[in-house]
C-alpha cells in the first residue's frame, strides 16, 4: 500500500461511521446536547466540513471547492453554544457538502506526488501535524473522533447502540 492508498483507506472507516450515526437523526436531535458544555452534531458536521476544507487547502492551496458564503464562521469555536435551528443547516445540506468535500479532498490525494506528502505544512493547523501526509492522515480519525461523540448523544437520545 503507499501514501496514497493509506490516506484514502483511512477516510473511508470515517465515511461509514458518519454516514451510520447520521441516517435516522432528526432535524431536533442534530441540535440536541449530550451535557451541558457539548457540542451539538450539526455544530460538529459543520466544524467538521469546514475543518477538513481548511486543512487541505493548507496541503493544495486552492483546489478545495468554496464553502457556501459565511460557513466556517458559523461554525467555529465562538458559535458553539449557538442552539437556534436557523443558524444551522438542513442535515441533507451537511451531507451534501461533506460530500463534495470528501470527493475534492480525493481528487487532491490523487493528485499529489509521492514527495508531496513529505512537504512541511506550517500555520494554522495543530502543532502534531508536521507534513502534508500527516495532514491528510489526520483527517480520518478527526471525524472519528467526533462521530464517537455523537454515538453519546444519539444513547442519550434513548437510541440503541449501532456498534
Amino acid at each position: 500500500m503507499d501514501i496514497k492508498q493509506a490516506v484514502t483507506s483511512s477516510l473511508a472507516p470515517s465515511d461509514f461511521l458518519v454516514d451510520a450515526f447520521l441516517a435516522d437523526m432528526t432535524p431536533a436531535e442534530l441540535l440536541a446536547r449530550p451535557c451541558n458544555g457539548a457540542n451539538h452534531i450539526a455544530w460538529q458536521v459543520g466544524h467538521l466540513i469546514a475543518s477538513e476544507r481548511y486543512l487541505v487547502d493548507k496541503v493544495a492551496p486552492n483546489k478545495m471547492p468554496p464553502l457556501p458564503a459565511g460557513f466556517a464562521e458559523k461554525h467555529n469555536k465562538q458559535t458553539a453554544g449557538i442552539d437556534d435551528p436557523k443558524s444551522f443547516l438542513a442535515k441533507e445540506e451537511y451531507l451534501r457538502l461533506k460530500k463534495e468535500v470528501r470527493a475534492a479532498t480525493l481528487k487532491v490525494v490523487s493528485e499529489l506526488s509521492p514527495e508531496d506528502f513529505d512537504r512541511p505544512i506550517t500555520g494554522g493547523i495543530p502543532p502534531f501535524l508536521k507534513t502534508a501526509g500527516e495532514v491528510l492522515l489526520f483527517l480520518g480519525s478527526h471525524w472519528i473522533m467526533h462521530a464517537g461523540q455523537w454515538s453519546v448523544t444519539r444513547r442519550s437520545l434513548g437510541r440503541a447502540p449501532l456498534f
